[in-house]
């Protein structure tokens, strides 16, 4: 038999692109030396494989013929976790769980294989870590070790074979990046790597009934290391999306098949592992100081749970030319836009004033709804008047400094009811509607200056 030539090509580390030569930015994600070179056969691509990836039938079936198995979702007992994906695990489900070294992904997934070896075998690999360290962080989180298998691995094929002995109801995968398979000349976290590994997860997934998981790491930019072919691959993308410096731990889900998107779990790193934080708006505002300029309380919505959040502005006299605009936690163009509303629309001069942004606690808002909150922050940050006590902000802000109606407005109102709080400025079109009968002094706004004279 003619042995099959090797060919070298260079394939983008962020997105898959392959190239016959080197390209110092690639034409597919506009990113920055990221073409690493790697060799595989002739004839063959890296982008087309011909095996079967997920262990399903080829054939083609109609509709009215296809069966709908039913299945039960495996608690984790822990409430964050469990409401953020929907209700539970999915038996057979392929998750990748992704955040910054040091974040606490393997200490969650330590606490989950804790509650899943109740319902039966764990099989946890870890190619980043000894045995030995393994079983010392298990020691410090008081994890029940009955029906928890370890293995320090970072070959696929062992991996496999582990599975086929064991035939464990959940494997985790730490970490995807470590993984690699021998067939395959690339280095372990390369394009090819991960998406073939992943692939070959998947079809264990399927076809074995496998709950998966996957642990990543992301870039300093926030993104996952590797491809993003992956995440396309999983059924579930979770993500820690703050830093490891802060106490609070906030894990958001981007994708969910079997449930909810943007659906946020909050946690607090402790000695003995992750807390659920049962009441994260009382964290978030629980130190908020009601004498200082520039503070607003607002309602948002994050998937179908309400949050009450601190908006914090500080608006002061640039010292360059160009004034700043520095952000945290929000939209910095939405912020850009709002202050071009309240100096257009309010006659608010801004234009030689740095402003600051920041949502207290490290949350990230990815709604509009805030828009006023902040609108009403910049405001008085520039003029200097405290906004009233127990009272809270929200509403989208149009071009014309309008303030447009938003969504779920009997969750926010009734989460602000809950912490005490009395008034709440909200969009006037939203009261046609509104449902709430509860203690809260509503007053309905239509213009942002309406909204600004009211929060004095």
């Amino acid at each position: 038999m003619k042995p099959s030539k090797i060919k070298t090509v260079f394939m983008c580390q962020n997105c898959g692109y392959e190239s016959a030569k080197w390209l110092g930015r690639c034409p597919g994600c506009s990113k920055w030396n990221t073409f690493v070179e790697e060799k595989q056969a002739a004839g063959t691509s890296s982008s087309s494989a011909t095996r079967q990836l997920t262990g399903f039938s080829s054939g083609t079936f109609a509709l009215n013929d296809v069966s709908v198995k039913s299945f039960v979702r495996v608690k984790t007992n822990i409430k964050e976790f469990d409401n953020m994906i929907g209700g539970g695990i999915v038996p057979g489900s392929l998750t990748l769980l992704g955040g910054a070294p040091g974040i606490g992904k393997s200490t969650l997934m330590l606490q989950i294989s804790s509650a899943l070896a109740k319902n039966g075998t764990v099989l946890y690999i870890s190619g980043e870590e000894s045995l030995s360290q393994i079983k010392s962080r298990a020691e410090r989180l008081k994890v029940n070790k009955d029906g928890i298998f370890l293995a320090s691995e970072t070959n696929l094929e062992n991996i496999i074979d582990a599975v086929n002995k064991i035939e464990p109801p959940f494997l985790i995968i730490d970490s995807i990046q470590t993984i690699y398979h021998p067939e395959l000349s690339g280095a372990p976290g390369s394009v090819g790597q991960v998406r073939e590994c992943a692939a070959e997860l998947l079809r264990i997934a399927k076809s074995k009934h496998i709950t998966v998981f996957l642990l990543g790491h992301v870039t300093k930019d926030g993104d996952l290391a590797g491809p993003r072919i992956l995440e396309h691959i999983v059924d579930t993308v979770l993500y820690f999306e703050n830093e490891k410096q802060q106490i609070y731990r906030i894990l958001r889900a981007y994708k969910n098949r079997f449930g909810p998107t943007s659906e946020i779990g909050i946690f607090e790193m402790k000695g003995d592992g992750l807390a659920e934080v049962s009441n994260p708006s009382l964290i978030f505002i629980g130190e908020r100081s009601n004498n200082v300029a520039g503070n607003v309380i607002t309602a948002c919505v994050e998937g179908t749970r309400p949050l009450l959040l601190e908006i914090q502005s500080l608006v002061s006299r640039t010292n360059f030319g160009l004034p700043r605009r520095m952000v945290s936690g929000y939209d910095l163009n939405r912020v850009i836009i709002i202050t071009a509303v309240l100096e257009k629309r309010m006659g608010i001069p801004l234009e030689n004033q740095d402003i600051f942004i920041n949502i207290a606690g490290g949350i990230k808002i990815k709604e509009t709804a805030s828009d006023l909150a902040i609108a009403c922050a910049i405001a008085s940050a520039n003029a200097n008047f405290t906004c009233r006590p127990k009272t809270v902000v929200f509403g989208e802000v149009g071009l014309a400094g309008e303030v447009r109606a938003v969504s779920q407005i009997r969750e926010r109102l009734s989460e602000a009811e809950k912490l005490g709080f009395e008034q709440a400025i909200i969009p006037k079109s939203n009261l046609k509607s509104l449902e709430y009968k509860g203690k809260i002094e509503i007053s309905g706004v239509d213009t942002v200056q309406a909204a600004v004279s009211r929060i004095k």
